[in-house]
Formats: C-alpha cells, structure tokens, sequence
C-alpha cells in the first residue's frame, strides 16, 4: 500500500465515540455517534440527526452541555468551539418551565406542617 493513502486502521484510529443525549418528560434518548477527531459539540449534534426525533429541539439556539456542564461561552467554550474528547456526551436543555427556586418553595408551602390550635 502506497503511504499516501492512509490504511482502513489509520482512518479508524481517527474517529472517536461520542454521545448525544436529549430527554423529555415522556421520552430519552442518547444518540451513540462516531465522528473524527476534532469534530466539534455541534457538529456531532449534527451527525446525530438527533433533531429529526424531537421536532421542538432547535440546535442552533438550544443550550448544550458536556456532562452537566454547560458550554456558553462563560466558563467552558461555546458548542460550535468545544472539540468532544472520546466518550463525552453533550446535551441538548429543554427551556425550564419554572423557576427552580420558585418550586422549591411550592414544595415547602405543601409540605410545611400545619399548626393545630388549642
């Protein structure tokens, strides 16, 4: 074999296993995805066509994340900067529909035990 051409083993060693992941409340799924080396988080949610299952997923404006860590841009790079590392899962977020803190106190308000009077 000619050393211009890379073989079928060099091509292989190239491409790194990764995961992407969107859930719903009624449905999850993770995507398994062999893409090349430095392929960004975007691009693998690309390659996935993770979008075609889920019709409310908009990759270019919903927010990612590598294992719970989020790529915006602040702390860790944006999803079309990040190159995934063999065995990353980046995740596509759902917008919250409540505040968090806001349901915290909710559940405190049902939860909080009711005085009996004397």
């Amino acid at each position: 074999m000619s050393e211009d051409y890379p073989s079928d083993d060099d091509q292989a060693e190239r491409l790194i296993k990764v995961e992407v992941a969107y859930a719903t409340p009624e449905r999850q799924l993770i995507v398994p995805v062999n893409v090349p080396a430095g392929t960004t988080a975007l691009e693998a949610v690309r390659q996935s066509n993770i979008a075609a299952e889920f019709s409310e997923i908009n990759i270019k404006k919903d927010p990612m994340g590598i294992f719970s860590k989020p790529l915006d841009g602040k702390g860790r790079p944006k999803p079309n900067e990040y190159e995934m590392c063999a065995g990353d899962r980046v995740e596509i977020y759902r917008p919250l529909l409540i505040d968090p803190k806001a349901a915290r106190l909710d559940r405190a308000k049902v939860s909080k035990p009711v005085k009996k009077e004397k």
